[in-house]
């Protein structure tokens, strides 16, 4: 694995190529981290974590348990390999996505299939070629690379699997569990969000930054970023207004030019859903405050301007459904009761982010949020801290010593004497 490693970071430059080629990310991007720099990190830090992680570990049972007039008896968790992973990753960060699948379940001792998004299939070349060039035995990690979704299809079905990983929306992981359910597989499911960015009434200056860095960031193709913004009520009127001077600053542009901070999204169909969103805020009654179109400029290729919606309720479409693409909605609070119910009104349950000078209250506020991760004042990008959905978000964890384990089988061993 010391050497899979050494393999992938050998193609450093390739990968940043394709991060821009093939998923249009703009190349100085500050997502880049996320797609090329992280998983090149991240593959010694698995390393060092498996082997922190033992193989036995002991039951805590009570000592008068363990030792009675009749018998003694001691028991331990056994981690062994879960067996065949079935790995499908997702578009918007295609090596990132893979690689949460493909290094843990290769170091806790899994043979694997992986199978890359169409849209973005060519970075996870990179994984066989690190495979080979390393010596992992064949048939230990395969690659799978199709056009359409028969082979995904398989690979949720066939019973020699024995865990599926998949990344990517909603309806398709409900149709991914609804293949694995015949064989009862375990699975892990990260899938969409509708992250709410819960801006208390001290940090209301920080609003239109963070409207700008959900357009910015790979043009809001993140299932964590917080796109649900709620302010105080008497603020909105004035934080929309900075918010639509911010966001329109934003130069959209191809992805491979340095100057670019807003590139496409993927698809023509991606593009289209951020239009049919937009739309339908409108007709439920919200207002584009910045944005909501095609850019003029940009004659071909899949381009949304960066857009802020003012949202007059939770309840709208845009608030409800996840739009993957530069698109933000802004919704008042009264008080910190109202926009907790607010944030927790969701079939989603990802990701959740508080503003906040004063932390104490920030991290009340934090805490009531339902999710699987929430992040106050910021947040991180490590190996050894686990995320995953709750609700519709999904299923299981990634990361961290939690995400290491879905890939283990915990067997009891009891002994006696």
């Amino acid at each position: 694995m010391t050497r899979f490693g050494e393999a992938m970071r050998k193609r450093e430059d390739t990968l940043r190529k394709l991060a821009v080629d093939e998923a249009g990310c703009p190349i100085s991007s500050f997502v880049m981290s996320a797609q090329v720099d992280g998983p090149l990190r991240m593959t010694d830090d698995i390393i060092e974590m498996g082997l922190t992680m033992p193989e036995i570990e002991d039951n805590p049972m009570p000592l008068h348990e363990r030792v009675t007039p009749f018998y003694q008896v001691q028991s331990v968790k056994r981690w062994s390999p879960v067996g065949v992973v079935s790995a499908i990753s997702a578009y918007n960060v295609p090596l990132y996505t893979a690689f949460w699948k493909v290094v843990p379940a290769l170091m806790t001792g899994n043979s694997m299939v992986l199978r890359p998004n169409p849209l973005t299939p060519l970075s996870s070349m990179v994984f066989a070629e690190a495979a080979e060039e390393a010596g992992l035995p064949p048939g230990v990690f395969n690659l799978l690379i199709e056009e359409g979704n028969a082979g995904g299809q398989t690979m949720s079905e066939h019973p020699a699997v024995d865990l599926v990983s998949f990344t990517g929306s909603c309806v398709v992981g409900v149709k991914v569990a609804q293949q694995a359910a015949p064989t009862l597989k375990r699975l892990v499911l990260e899938l969409g969000g509708k992250s709410a960015q819960i801006i208390l009434p001290d940090k209301v200056d920080s609003a239109p930054l963070q409207a700008m860095m959900v357009c910015g960031s790979h043009a809001g193709q993140g299932c964590v970023l917080g796109t649900r913004i709620f302010v105080p009520e008497e603020s909105k009127a004035e934080v929309l207004e900075k918010m639509a001077q911010m966001v329109s600053s934003l130069k959209i542009g191809r992805a491979d030019d340095p100057e670019t901070q807003l590139g496409p999204v993927i698809s023509a169909a991606q593009r289209a859903r951020c239009e049919h969103f937009t739309n339908a805020a409108v007709e439920a009654g919200g207002t584009v405050v910045a944005g909501g179109k095609r850019p003029a400029q940009m004659d071909k290729g899949h381009f949304w301007e960066a857009t802020v919606l003012d949202l007059p309720d939770n309840k709208n479409p845009a608030a409800q459904e996840e739009i993957f693409g530069p698109v933000v909605g802004v919704i008042g609070y009264r008080d910190l009761d109202h926009v907790v119910e607010m944030a927790n009104d969701t079939k989603f349950g990802l990701s959740g982010h508080v503003q906040g000078a004063d932390r104490v209250k920030a991290l009340e506020v934090a805490l009531r949020l339902r999710s699987g991760a929430v992040n106050v004042n910021g947040g991180l990008m490590s190996s050894f801290v686990s995320s995953g959905g709750i609700k519709m978000s999904g299923l299981g964890r990634e990361r961290g010593i939690e995400g290491m384990r879905e890939f283990q089988i915990q067997t009891s061993v009891n002994i006696g004497c």
